[in-house]
């Protein structure tokens, strides 16, 4: 399959839309509000245009995406920005071929390039640790909300990137509204 991944384009947000809407519609762990979470980000100062990224099929049409956006973690004297991954979407046609990977992938590796230094995610146990992801706690870093612990991730996309960095993720409002 020629998957390409790219940047989304602002003409295409409804297709987009389309896709989280078809991506989560049978999620066991949905509220099907995925997609008013994805145009809140895209509103909100957390929004990164080149880090919200697109996978599209042989045609151009959209298969798959996912944000990164903009987070804190905050100790009582010093905050350090990290990234958000979520959400993640792939075409119900599409799940379960390495979309959702190549994704990620991609996604962390231009984040790097673009300096950012960690990423945090609330996902699958068993799925984000092979790209990385580990619990956060592993650097006392925590959920603003009760989570289990194997579920609020971090990863490095740098070397010691989140050394001496703890305290407690701040999302943008976009993910509390």
């Amino acid at each position: 399959m020629d998957t390409i991944i790219r940047p989304e384009q602002k003409q295409e947000f409804k297709k987009i839309q389309d896709l989280v809407i078809d991506a989560f519609s049978n999620a066991e762990f949905s509220d099907q509000k995925e997609y008013l979470l994805v145009e809140r980000i895209r509103r909100s100062d957390a929004y990164i245009p080149e880090l919200s990224l697109v996978a599209t099929d042989s045609d151009d049409q959209p298969i798959g995406h996912l944000l990164l956006s903009k987070v804190t973690i905050v100790d009582e004297d010093q905050s350090v920005e990290s990234l958000a991954l979520a959400p993640v979407s792939v075409a119900t046609d599409y799940q379960k071929k390495g979309i959702g990977s190549r994704l990620i992938t991609e996604a962390l590796s231009r984040a790097k390039e673009m300096g950012y230094h960690s990423v945090i995610v609330l996902g699958h146990e068993h799925y984000y640790p092979k790209f990385g992801f580990k619990p956060a706690s592993s650097w006392n870093i925590r959920a603003p909300f009760d989570v289990p612990d194997n579920v609020f991730m971090a990863t490095e996309l740098t070397e010691n990137g989140l050394h001496d960095v703890q305290g407690v993720v701040h999302y943008s409002e976009a993910f509390s509204s």
